[in-house]
């Protein structure tokens, strides 16, 4: 299978500038054009080992980001998005392409995959068990995540757990993980072999890194996990590590709460959402440092709750 790798710099700039790369997530196709050099980059780096299609194959989501034209490309270049042919937001700064297209990859997902329950959590895999994240911004969840990542368990997704609804099997969506601030000098530290992007400076949500996936879990892209715990995380400064039982009720309403597509899935969405609390073990999670969280989930995932 051709992965991104395989193609030539050259080759890899010329099918974004023209017919499009199509590059392969998890379940999804999505057809990417771009003439962005930032983008080219980052693409080139993050994602070397994703498998990539014939430029003319089908494709589930149809991007590009390109240039903003007028007179302010001359002194204060920007970077549009656009997809199939709607631009629904305002343009970013040239520099801030690359996490622009991370961003607009989740929204593309978040608004048309509704053959899924969509929830706003990491998720990872380790010894055969499945351990769900849900967690707003500023909660510590990537962190985490990466730190888990750089010790050994599958990464599944940063961003998007993807319950498939039929079964209630939850789909890999393996995709760079995304720090913020202080997380990334503090995962530099943690794992100083880890592939992480260049900084981008004054986004919406401060500095942006990302973290380059385990080529294994791109290699299990299509393998997909039963969840058996949903930890709701919280990065505490100087909090004890903690790890307390949560009442099915509330772990309903924590996972609905982080839910993108919940409401608009109805009867079917609070049936796998049942299903979902009901097959697993959910937890209150605080923690403060990296070595002993790590400790905790490797006991969690090897023994059970």
């Amino acid at each position: 299978m051709l992965t991104i790798a395989d193609l030539p710099r050259r080759e890899l700039a010329a099918r974004l500038a023209g017919p499009g790369l199509v590059l392969r997530t998890g379940p999804f196709a999505n057809r990417i054009r771009s003439d962005i050099p930032y983008l080219v980059d980052g693409i080139a780096l993050l994602y070397a080992d994703y498998p990539v299609d014939e430029p003319g194959g089908f494709a589930d989501f149809h991007l590009s980001l390109h240039r903003a034209g007028g007179v302010r490309r001359w002194f204060r270049p920007q970077v549009r998005f656009a997809h199939e042919g709607m631009t629904p937001f305002k343009p970013l700064p040239l520099a801030q392409a690359y996490p622009m297209f991370e961003w607009v990859m989740n929204w593309c997902v978040s608004h048309r995959a509704h053959a899924y329950l969509i929830i706003h959590a990491a998720v990872l895999e380790r010894h055969g068990r499945a351990v769900i994240l849900p967690a707003p911004p500023g909660s510590g969840k990537s962190t985490l995540c990466a730190a888990l990542v750089t010790r050994g368990w599958r990464l599944l997704s940063d961003e998007m757990t993807l319950v498939r609804l039929d079964d209630g099997a939850v789909l890999p969506l393996p995709r760079p993980v995304s720090l913020k601030n202080g997380s990334i000098d503090v995962i530099r530290g943690y794992a100083p072999d880890a592939v992480l992007s260049r900084p981008v400076e004054n986004t919406a949500k401060g500095t942006i890194a990302h973290l380059k996936p385990p080529a294994d879990s791109i290699a299990r892209a299509f393998d997909p996990a039963r969840a058996a715990f949903i930890v709701f995380p919280r990065y505490e400064a100087q909090a004890a590590t903690s790890l307390a039982p949560l009442a099915k009720a509330r772990a309903f309403m924590g996972v609905a709460e982080n839910a993108f597509n919940y409401q608009v899935l109805g009867v079917r969405g609070f049936k796998a959402l049942g299903d979902l609390i009901e097959s697993t073990a959910a937890f209150e999670f605080r923690y403060s440092k990296l070595d002993e969280a790590v400790t905790l989930f490797e006991r969690l995932a090897k023994e059970g709750a």
